[in-house]
């Protein structure tokens, strides 16, 4: 994520030492499930907002908002929409979604769009699942999260359902004293004039994830 914001430097400088809290970028999130006219479902609506700071730097990054009035011109919006879609080939989005404990693949971004709101910018892509999920009997579970813990994602914005009205989801927080202790034991194996960029850490950002556990209750 952090190369596909285009800010490498100003990242990296506010990731400071190793010592540092890890991750730098918060990003809040929310999932809206998509399904077909017969009830199935084939996509996934995923909304980032992002921390003030992110926000901050990909403004100045681009040269938006001069004036820091906090209003974005339409020619304004329309630079920014995108500039966190520029995927490398086979990234998964930071999304995962399994359906009756099987993983199913989600497409590249087939559509998206960018704001501003409150000094936070606010993206929406849309991803189609590799094949439908029918619901009935079925568990779909949704994590986001980066391994790397570089960024960190929160279920906190609103989960929405278009195209049915019996579904229902729940979301699970993370256990986090175990996956803090699991981050620390990795950290403590840096030695001192090593960076977590340098460091090759374990993929500790799926303990720190919320899931997203969806049902439907009754036939379409």
């Amino acid at each position: 994520m952090r190369r596909l914001l285009g800010l490498t430097a100003g990242l990296a400088l506010a990731a400071g030492t190793a010592a540092e809290a890890h991750p730098h970028v918060f990003i809040d999130t929310g999932l809206e499930l998509v399904f077909d006219g017969s009830g199935v479902l084939t996509g996934v609506r995923v909304t980032w907002s992002y921390d003030d700071f992110t926000s901050l730097l990909v403004l100045e990054d681009r040269g938006l908002d001069p004036d820091h009035d906090g209003v974005l011109t339409a020619e304004e919006l329309a630079v920014l929409d995108g500039f966190d879609m520029n995927w490398d080939e086979g990234w998964p989005g930071d999304l995962y979604l399994k359906a009756g404990g099987e993983e199913i693949g989600l497409s590249r971004p087939v559509a998206h769009d960018a704001r501003f709101e409150n000094g936070r910018i606010v993206t929406t892509h849309l991803r189609e699942l590799d094949r439908p999920v029918a619901m009935e009997g079925t568990e779909v579970v949704l994590a986001a999260y980066d391994p790397t813990y570089y960024v960190a994602y929160a279920l906190s914005l609103p989960t929405g359902f278009q195209g049915r009205a019996d579904c229902r989801g729940e979301i699970t927080p993370p256990d986090l004293t175990a996956a803090n202790q699991k981050l620390l034991a990795a950290m403590a194996e840096l030695s001192a004039d090593e960076t977590l960029e340098d460091y090759d850490l374990p993929p500790v950002g799926e303990e720190f994830a919320d899931r997203l556990t969806v049902t439907c209750v009754a036939p379409f």
